[in-house]
């Protein structure tokens, strides 16, 4: 399972309870149609009102709250939107829903990416999403669910079982596990011979190594494992930059067939990954707009806990933009994220 670098990595979660779920699905409706116009009554460390809200989307280029309704005209105008959670936070996936059943509502047939299954899984998921007979676990086995992530499967579940109930389709991101293993273990340059490079279509993709891409990433897995190699960083790096690049391919495979296709209420692609994927839109956006040869339409969502002792740290992402939007979300009941 990938672990998101620095101050994206995150506990996995239990399953919170539904009354708790709905309180906070009704907390999330309230804070976004306001735009956070009613302030918290929390207050920060140095004594002074909370400047953040639970529920609120933050615009990073204007660093102020949008309401929902604003907020999803401009999704609706989207090629992809980028949402990034905190793995295993269920409030995530409320989010995530909310984002999918207004699309639904305005009429669009969205397409759920999602990082959580490995393309060795697809043919499984396709045959569960679309009128099989397959029981949960039969799927769980057939898709690779331990094996391709691991953790609760009911945590990401409710994403799955909408796509599902709505005849969407859902592509699976993630490059399979052994072939990332094999990156991670011998380095890029050897891993390209390696047949399964050829099986899964990336022994002939350009895999960009971007200069602030590579920075950034190496700067992230230092100060997380910190006391490695140099080598064992470039594998490690070499593993996520394969990773990006196989996300990326799957986003515009799935944007090309919409493209192509006469069904005007198509789209948008929704891409679900850990919001390490998603960061200052290197990882996977930068990645997409490249190998399109036109425009693309693209939005990142950062999505993170809440609490006024990371005030600081909020306002750091924001400043620094960290993606387009940063969704302020109640803390998972495993408490606030850790930096790694």
């Amino acid at each position: 399972m990938h672990k998101p670098p620095v101050i994206i990595a995150r506990r996995a979660i239990l399953v919170i309870s539904r009354g708790l779920l709905v309180v906070g699905a009704l907390w999330f409706t309230i804070a976004c149609t306001s735009g956070g116009g009613t302030k918290s009554s929390l207050v920060s460390q140095d004594g002074n009102p909370a400047p953040f809200t639970e529920w609120q989307v933050i615009d990073t280029a204007t660093e102020q709250p949008v309401s929902l309704d604003q907020w999803i005209s401009l999704l609706l105008q989207q090629d992809i939107i980028y949402l990034g959670e905190e793995h295993h936070n269920r409030f995530h996936i409320d989010a995530a829903l909310t984002v999918l059943r207004r699309l639904k509502a305005e009429g669009r047939i969205p397409a759920l990416g999602m990082e959580m299954f490995g393309w060795d899984g697809q043919a499984a998921l396709d045959q569960y999403l679309f009128g099989s007979d397959m029981n949960r676990q039969d799927f769980l086995q057939a898709v690779k669910w331990q094996q391709n992530w691991g953790g609760p499967y009911e945590d990401y579940e409710p994403l799955v079982q909408l796509a599902k109930e709505q005849h969407w389709a859902v592509d699976a991101m993630n490059p399979p596990k052994p072939l990332v293993r094999i990156v991670a273990k011998n380095g890029l340059a050897q891993a390209e011979s390696d047949p399964i490079m050829a099986q899964w279509g990336m022994k002939d993709e350009t895999l960009v190594d971007d200069p602030i891409y590579r920075t950034r990433i190496l700067q992230q897995l230092q100060a997380c494992h910190g006391g490695g190699t140099d080598s064992l960083y470039r594998t490690m790096f070499e593993a996520s930059m394969v990773r990006d690049e196989g996300m990326a391919k799957t986003l515009v495979h799935r944007l090309n067939q919409i493209r192509s296709g006469s069904n005007m209420m198509a789209g948008p692609v929704v891409s679900y990954t850990g919001a390490g994927h998603i960061q200052y839109n290197l990882p996977v956006p930068k990645r997409v707009a490249r190998r399109l040869t036109g425009q693309v339409r693209q939005v990142s969502v950062y999505m993170t806990s809440f609490d006024v002792r990371r005030i600081e740290e909020l306002q750091d992402m924001i400043r620094e933009k960290i993606a387009d939007y940063l969704w302020l979300t109640p803390v998972s009941e495993k408490g606030l994220p850790r930096r790694c």
